[in-house]
């Protein structure tokens, strides 16, 4: 089970953001500003924080930057009041993986910590290996033997995650909002495109398959 740690000082809201993400299955901690969150992580393995910016003694921005120079590369969510560009620029720039604007919609807020996990399990396994097949997450390579090939990054992407769950089908949507983001302007169609490039290049390779599953999307086979 994920564990979630829900930073806010607004103690309804923070109530209500975990009864949701305790509906969907994770178990949750909370606190009340940064300096808490810090005490808590401490003590505790968290998969991913959810955090608001303006709070007392240590803010959301200030958590952040704390994390991130010290190499914490945690998925954090932004939940705040503060909606101009330039807030949304200064999170980025200090690590925030994404951001969303009170008041939210705590549909859309599991939406977005369940794609966070899942990009977060991508970049944290790093290398996939798929009978003599390897794929590098660092390089965007795969490698077979001798033979080294470098794969533009959506390409890699998409190639990754459909081998890292084999057998499993992802409809074209579910690929868009995981590798190019839920605010991805991106259509269905794109996908299609860099799936048709993924064959062209290793369709000569038997130990997998990439699978069209006719108005859904698609899965990848390992082939025995």
């Amino acid at each position: 089970m994920f564990k979630i740690l829900v930073v806010e000082d607004n103690k309804n809201l923070r109530k209500l953001m975990i009864t949701y993400l305790k509906r969907n299955n994770y178990e949750t901690f909370e606190a009340e500003d940064g300096e808490i969150a810090l005490d808590v992580l401490e003590k505790n393995h968290i998969d991913l924080i959810i955090t608001d910016i303006m709070m007392p003694n240590m803010d959301g921005y200030e958590l952040t930057s704390e994390l991130r120079q010290a190499n914490y590369m945690i998925p954090i969510l932004m939940v705040t009041a503060k909606e101009s560009i330039d807030d949304k620029r200064q999170g980025f720039l200090l690590g925030v993986d994404d951001y969303m604007v009170k008041p939210i919609d705590m549909d859309e807020m599991i939406l977005r910590v369940g794609v966070l996990l899942r990009r977060a399990n991508i970049v944290n396994q790093r290398k996939l290996k798929v009978k003599d097949i390897i794929l590098s997450y660092d390089e965007y390579t795969l490698s077979k033997g001798k033979d080294v090939y470098q794969v533009p990054q959506k390409e890699f992407q998409v190639l990754y995650k459909l081998l890292s769950y084999p057998n499993k089908i992802f409809t074209r949507q579910e690929l868009i909002d995981e590798i190019w983001g839920l605010e991805s302007d991106s259509e269905q169609r794109t996908v299609d495109v860099h799936i048709k490039r993924l064959r062209e290049k290793f369709d000569k390779y038997d130990e997998f398959k990439i699978v069209t599953i006719r108005g859904i999307g698609y899965k990848a086979t390992i082939n025995e």
